[in-house]
């Protein structure tokens, strides 16, 4: 539900204090030669002719998103492929297409799993069942989302934790009563590619409801279309969109995406059990992505004020991805594990695993102390001295002025985005169980690294628009974006 000011905000910045940047602007000094001075002039010419303007807009509209639309249905099914038909090996799927129309492949990798099949479906459905009734009926704090442009305030029942625990304790019990008929959820791991491509016939279908629903029958004033239905589809037509009091986007992003991750782990690692017994990387990377999946929930309020949640609309973008990309990508390296167990040892077990608990452990503390500073309005100590803050004033809508509080010392000195190098030095430990003869493993934290690069930009941008003359000021003390001392 959302709630009705007579203010206007422009959404909050994802990360809060002491997050965000702005890119640097450059002069003539900083380009290479004067000859590209000549081109970067022709260009921004040509992209303020009318030309330009069209094709700005065709791309951007139409080009861009229907390509994702094509592309990421058979990019998920072809990551599938590549892990269980082709040992994990992109090189041999590549091969695939050496004698082959990429219409061709796909046909194969697409026939080769049964679609819509009664136990995909049956799996599927009832984990919906399962995630929405215990979304309604466990009790959770109420949480107030950041004011939108419209004066609306979303709110939410803050749950998940609880949601997430009652999930995994419910899968330890079925996978008892499974046990004891000589069943196993391990299925899910041989069936995999069938119960993807029904989540994405499905999701599909689901998106477009969404761009209906934003048309016709909007949860709030925070609404509308470009004109463009494709680019409407991908990127929604609504922001918080709810269906019989079920807010969309923490079902599709935190109750599946995020909570099928760690069942989806659990179930390849019962199943590389059942086929070598204990292998010390698959249960360092499963522990150590379930340790990080359980800070989320822990945390999943101050998702609330996430990019994903505050400025993405609930379309193709946000809400496929959450339903059929996450599922597919950030459980990769415990499916390649799966057929290539490795023995790390005790030391190299061990050394492993404490870099990624050292890694969550600055994540966490990194969040905290943000959070610490916001709280105490800079009244506090940060590594044992006063923080370095700046009093940022923005001005809303409606013309009242507020203030926000930018952290400048201590782990936030470092960098404008310091919390994302732990988050991706994590996601490289739990890989890296799988060691360097493949790429397959690595996936996720290539994508993962390219995200949180893109999401600095956007959330720069952002903050430039918001803050004004104290974003500069802080650039200038912080001037990392992510990583200290480099970039």
């Amino acid at each position: 539900m959302t709630t009705k000011r007579t203010v206007s905000l422009a959404s909050r910045n994802e990360s809060g204090v002491g997050a965000g940047d702005v890119t640097t602007q450059m002069t003539g000094q900083d380009v290479l030669a004067n000859g590209f001075n000549s081109y970067k002039e022709g260009y921004e010419t040509i992209e303020k002719s009318e030309f330009g303007q069209q094709f700005r807009k065709l791309f951007h509209y139409v080009l861009f998103p229907l390509s994702v639309l094509v592309l990421m249905p058979n990019l998920v099914m072809l990551l599938w492929y590549a892990m269980s038909k082709c040992d994990g090996s992109y090189s041999h799927l590549l091969s695939l297409f050496y004698d082959r129309s990429i219409i061709d492949v796909l046909l194969k990798v697409w026939s080769s799993v049964p679609i819509c099949s009664l136990f995909s479906i049956s799996v599927i459905g009832g984990y919906f069942a399962w995630a929405l009734f215990w979304m309604k009926v466990l009790p959770g704090r109420r949480v107030e989302g950041p004011i939108t442009p419209n004066g609306n305030v979303p709110l939410y029942k803050d749950n998940g934790f609880l949601h997430y625990t009652v999930t995994m304790a419910g899968f330890t019990i079925l996978t008892v009563i499974l046990k004891s008929f000589e069943m196993s959820p391990s299925i899910v791991y041989d069936r995999l590619g069938e119960l993807l491509a029904t989540i994405i016939i499905f999701s599909i279908f689901f998106c477009l409801f969404l761009y209906l629903k934003g048309l016709y029958a909007p949860s709030s004033t925070d609404c509308g279309k470009s004109g463009y239905f494709i680019f409407d589809y991908y990127w929604g037509t609504e922001l918080y969109p709810r269906v019989f009091g079920i807010d969309i986007k923490v079902f599709t992003n935190c109750r599946f995406g995020m909570t099928v991750w760690p069942l989806l782990v659990c179930c390849y690692a019962i199943k590389s059990y059942e086929l070598w017994g204990f292998v010390d990387s698959m249960i360092v990377s499963t522990v150590l992505q379930l340790v990080y999946i359980t800070k989320f929930f822990i945390w999943e309020a101050g998702y609330m004020q996430s990019l994903d949640i505050i400025l993405d609309r609930a379309g193709f973008y946000i809400c496929w991805g959450c339903l059929c990309y996450l599922p597919a990508l950030y459980p990769a390296t415990s499916f390649f594990l799966v057929e290539h167990p490795v023995v790390l040892g005790n030391f190299w077990a061990s050394i492993i695993f404490g870099f990624g608990i050292g890694s969550i452990a600055i994540n966490y503390l990194a969040d905290a102390q943000r959070q610490m500073v916001r709280g105490a309005n800079g009244e506090c100590l940060v590594w044992g001295r006063k923080p370095e803050i700046i009093r940022a004033k923005y001005r809303l809508e409606s013309g009242e002025i507020k203030e926000s509080i930018l952290l400048a010392s201590g782990w936030w000195g470092l960098s404008r985005h310091f919390h994302y190098v732990p988050e991706i030095l994590l996601a490289f430990w739990w890989s890296v169980p799988a060691l360097f003869t493949y790429l397959m493993p690595y996936t996720y934290v290539i994508f993962l690294t390219i995200l949180l690069i893109h999401r600095s930009y956007r959330d720069d941008h952002k903050c430039g628009k918001k803050y004004g003359e104290f974003w500069h000021e802080y650039r200038r003390r912080v001037p990392r974006r992510i990583v200290p001392y480099l970039f």
